[in-house]
């Protein structure tokens, strides 16, 4: 009887150390960005419900886009629709949260140009 309870609880801890964690992403994110040399401080607002994110952001000309994303474990990507000089735009956000720090680290990709930069995302509150 002992061996059978020490399995089952072997057993059960071995599951719960294996669990994923999930990323807290719901929350107002200050992120910094730069791209092709260029600095920029911007702001989204993000909700993850599942592996889904949903949540607006800041465009440049002060208004809100609606931002759409995923969670896989600490990876983390979204994007949205915003305008540079009149010209349409895509910013896709994907980086990697880290749980000591709270902060999501990546690279932003500005569609159609394929310029790349860097990002920091930290939550504000």
């Amino acid at each position: 009887m002992r061996t059978i309870f020490m399995a089952i609880l072997l057993a059960s801890t071995t599951v719960s150390i294996a669990a994923p964690d999930k990323a807290p992403v719901t929350g107002k994110w200050k992120i910094h960005s730069n791209i092709a040399g260029n600095e920029n401080d911007s702001e989204c607002t993000l909700t993850q419900t599942d592996n889904d994110i949903a949540g607006t952001c800041k465009k440049a000309d002060g208004g809100d886009a609606k931002a759409i994303g995923k969670v896989d474990g600490a990876k983390v990507s979204w994007s949205f629709d915003s305008e540079y000089n009149g010209s349409p735009l895509t910013l896709k956000y994907a980086g990697t949260l880290d749980p000591a720090t709270g902060k999501i680290a990546g690279t932003v990709t500005v569609e159609p140009f394929n310029v790349d930069g860097d990002f920091t995302a930290t939550l504000s509150n």
